[in-house]
Formats: structure tokens, sequence, C-alpha cells
């Protein structure tokens, strides 16, 4: 009973709406609260043009994403975790610059919280990681995940699931060795591939079927590069990759890993 009645004063002395956002890595794990991270050391308020969630200029209170990285290096492999499944596969590397592209995590303020995404009752928030200048990295919308719940440490995708992984005999510069690249970048946070993956959003990419089976190539392309212009419904998660963050050189790489996997398959 003592113990129940300490969560519950836990409970209630935290501010209305407030959030937690757990930070787990190889030799710490930290969990920050709303009100820990807004007024932050290093907090500022951030400007982002043309937001990849909201379709237009957004103004945050954010954190640097890298301080809250202790102890990570540009060799790490980051995993963030989203309330609704999605799980986007984050390189350490870009979230440490200080340079060019840079990564915040905004926060969302409960007394002044953010507009609702499309339909959805839901903002982007509690936490929503956002980059200025994201063009000078190729910032990917699959880097832009949204109502964060935590972010763990992880083996890099090669090491938890070789499944996903093309044919060991081919030169790490293969062309197809770059796609898969690509692929953990821009399409491993929402589908799965050979049942390999942590994603709960889309579907399955090569089980049991690859899309390059059942697209033609072309059609394929113009299906990433705009969802909505082939298949069109209001429920639709998937975004549209422009040629600004998936140049026509890597979407032939992201179609050639596909179809190289789907000679993979695996039950």
């Amino acid at each position: 009973m003592k113990q129940i009645i300490v969560l519950v004063a836990l409970i209630l002395a935290l501010p209305a709406g407030a959030a937690q956002l757990i930070v787990e890595l190889e030799h710490t794990r930290k969990s920050w609260q709303t009100d820990e991270l807004l007024k932050h050391p290093s907090a500022q308020t951030v400007h982002i043009e043309s937001d990849v969630s909201y379709k237009r200029d957004m103004t945050y209170r954010a954190v640097p994403l890298a301080d809250l990285l202790p102890g990570i290096t540009a060799q790490n492999h980051l995993q963030a975790i989203a309330l609704d499944g999605f799980a986007a596969e984050l390189a350490a590397a870009p979230l440490l610059e200080k340079h060019g592209s840079r990564a915040w995590l905004a926060v969302e303020d409960p007394a002044h919280p953010w507009p609702a995404l499309g339909n959805s009752q839901h903002s982007a928030g509690p936490f929503y990681l956002v980059w200025t200048n994201p063009q000078a990295g190729q910032i990917s919308p699959e880097q832009w995940p949204f109502q964060i719940s935590a972010i763990k440490q992880m083996k890099t995708v090669s090491e938890r699931f070789p499944a996903l992984l093309p044919d060991p005999t081919l030169a790490p510069n293969d062309p197809v060795n770059r796609g898969f690249a690509l692929f953990q970048k821009n399409c491993l946070a929402c589908h799965r591939l050979n049942g390999a993956g942590d994603a709960l959003v889309g579907p399955d990419l090569n089980i049991p079927y690859s899309p390059t089976e059942y697209f033609h190539s072309d059609f394929l392309k113009r299906y990433i590069r705009d969802p909505q212009s082939l298949r069109h419904w209001p429920q639709a998660k998937m975004p549209a990759f422009a040629a600004s963050v998936l140049p026509d050189t890597d979407l032939e790489l992201l179609v050639g890993y596909l179809k190289h996997m789907a000679g993979r398959k695996q039950p």
C-alpha cells in the first residue's frame, strides 16, 4: 500500500500532459521528464523550415540531441522508438554533427501543445526529432521520428538482422550493398524484410512477395517518389521521397537491393 501511495504522489506531482523520455545507452540509462528538457541548459528555440510532419514552417523548444547522448561516438548505432511502433534506425554520426544538418530533440510544452497531425487527434509530441538544414546531409523523412518514447543504443542492423543481408560474396562497395545502406536509412523504420526488423507500421517488403515482383520497376519508383499518386487513401502514412533526399541514383540502388533480396527470401 505504501508503494502505491508513493507512486500516486509522484504522478500527481507531474505537470498535466508531462511525458517521459528514456535514453538507454550502453553504459548509462536516463529518464528525462518534459520539464527537465524544457529547462535543459542547451535548450533553445529553433525554427524549422518546411517541417516534414507538419508540411509548414514550425518553431520548437529543443535540445541538441548530441547533448543527450553521452559517450556515443560516430561509429555507434541508435534506435528511436515511437508510441505507434515506428522504429527509426539512426546511425550516430549525423546525430552528433554540429555543422551542416543538425539533429534536435523538440520538446512539447504541455502549456503550449503543438497542432494535431493531419486528421489525427495527436500532435508530433511529446518528443520529436527535427533537423536544421536537413538538405546538407540529405536527411530522409524517416529520420524525423515523432511521438518518441525512447532512444536506445543498439547493435548495427547487420548484426541484429542477418536475414536482411545481401549475398556475402558481394564486394562492400557493390551497388546492392549500397542499396542496403539506403534501405536501412529510408525504409526500415516502417517496414520489415524477410520478417526481420523492429518496425510495426508497414508491410514486409519481401514476404510473401517483393514489390519488385508485382510493380513494374518504373511504377515502383513512382510509388516511392509519391505513394499517393498511385494508391490514394486518406489513412496512408508512407511519405513521399523527393529527389532532394533520395536522388535518382540512390533510388536505383534501393530498387536494386529489393530486386536482389527477392531472390533471398527466408521463411
